[in-house]
């Protein structure tokens, strides 16, 4: 149990967060199916990817883990070693259990996928589907959570997909799924985060996109092979965002965050801030592997304003909407929130956790399971009581509660701060180094 009773004290600091969680799996993955040697500087080393490396590991790729590198020896586009009675444990991570299933579709047996309690409670048919086109088996046949068996075909056919969702996970499992697959698989996927199509272009794998207002239309040819490459990853702007609001939610305070990924499918949370008035600058814009980078400044806003989220930034913004519900709850006015139902498919049913997190510090809240308004207080201040638990583990429920702890004050207990591990191991660590107190 985490105990926080004072609030963070001024701050002025200088910040490296760890690599970014969404390219470290993606990297780990798509690494095992080149020729020869790839390494990853800055890897993210959360339970996520360490669940990634674990799992690669069954299927015979030979992986060595380093202070300052992770390499793979990978092992050629279906090269794993399959063998009969495998499971696969994907942990806490649905990014890891929806793509590894894309690398598995020649699989000659049965492999069993299996996920923690709460990665057992989400939506899998939205990739299994598709995959069942493509020629892949599963069973039990009508199931559509983990655990569930992965049987793959000889007979693999590209398809012709359509991405409603704005799911980069979804898009990017059948992306994976071309690697193997032959002629042309053709996506046409709603705007979502392009980690794996920079990949694919550095690694010169045969891909045209042909990109709309709300549409990406992408056409893939299976590659022959795929060159071994390295990568320095740069810092999850997903994890930077907490640091960001605690910046602008504290008093007199300044934070340089080193070295964050900018990828323009990931920037809503920056921009609904900055639609806040939270005035947050990128110095020092550079390009990494195709991968835009940048150090973010921020320092305290005590102007915050509510705002009208455009849905066009929903999905550039799905994994930081519990901090930006947090930085509305202090805000002047009304925030609107809308068609975000996809936040309850997430590790826990994070639109109504939030919700209830903030009922629960006296913000007032008005939700259903596709909106949310929060009634913003500029003079929000918290002196009772607060604890969180029974949050099915999340990490980012978890992160929210200590910002809001250290920001606005109160007396909280918080369970499992171990959760963290899932995505941001150094979490706690930089909080002590900007003068975070708890126990």
């Amino acid at each position: 149990m985490l105990r926080i009773s004072k609030k963070i004290k001024k701050f002025d600091k200088k910040v490296f967060v760890d690599g970014d969680k969404s390219i470290s799996i993606r990297w780990a993955l798509i690494s095992s199916q080149a020729i020869g040697v790839s390494r990853a500087y800055n890897l993210l080393k959360s339970e996520d990817v360490l669940h990634a490396l674990k799992c690669l590991k069954k299927l015979g790729v030979k992986i060595k883990n380093t202070k300052e590198y992770c390499e793979i020896i990978g092992k050629g586009i279906n090269g794993f070693d399959y063998k009969k009675n495998l499971t696969l444990n994907a942990g806490n991570s649905g990014t890891l259990g929806r793509l590894i299933l894309s690398l598995l579709i020649k699989s000659p047996f049965k492999i069993k996928i299996v996920g923690d309690k709460s990665l057992s409670k989400r939506d899998f048919s939205r990739v299994l589907d598709p995959l069942k086109k493509i020629g892949v088996n599963f069973y039990p046949q009508n199931r559509s959570t983990l655990p569930i068996y992965i049987k793959g075909s000889e007979f693999i056919r590209p398809i012709n997909y359509e991405e409603k969702r704005g799911s980069a996970q979804c898009k990017s499992c059948i992306m994976l799924a071309s690697l193997n697959a032959p002629g042309e698989m053709i996506i046409k996927a709603k705007k979502s985060r392009d980690h794996t199509e920079k990949i694919f272009k550095n690694l010169n794998i045969p891909m045209k996109i042909n990109r709309s207002k709300n549409f990406d239309l992408i056409r893939i040819q299976s590659p022959k092979f795929i060159k071994n490459f390295d990568t320095k990853i740069p810092g999850d702007i997903s994890s930077s965002a907490f640091f960001i609001v605690l910046t602008l939610l504290s008093k007199k305070s300044k934070i340089l965050l080193k070295n964050i990924n900018i990828n323009p499918t990931r920037l809503g949370v920056i921009k609904i801030l900055n639609k806040m008035g939270g005035k947050i600058k990128f110095l020092n814009t550079r390009n990494n592997n195709g991968e835009m980078c940048a150090d973010i400044f921020v320092q305290s806003q005590n102007k915050l304003k509510g705002i009208n989220c455009p849905t066009s930034l929903n999905s550039s913004a799905i994994d930081e909407f519990l901090i930006i519900f947090l930085a509305a709850a202090k805000a002047k006015g009304v925030s609107y929130f809308k068609n975000i139902s996809e936040l309850n498919q997430k590790e826990s049913p994070r639109l109504e956790i939030g919700s209830k997190i903030l009922k629960m510090m006296g913000v007032k809240v008005e939700s259903d399971k596709n909106s949310i308004k929060i009634f913003g207080n500029p003079r929000l201040e918290l002196t009772k009581n607060y604890e969180v638990k029974n949050y099915r583990k999340d990490h980012r429920v978890l992160m929210m509660s200590v910002i809001a702890a250290l920001s606005l004050g109160g007396n909280w207990k918080i369970s499992d701060p171990d959760s963290v591990n899932t995505s941001f191991p150094s979490f706690f660590k930089i909080i002590k180094k900007l003068g975070g107190k708890f126990r």
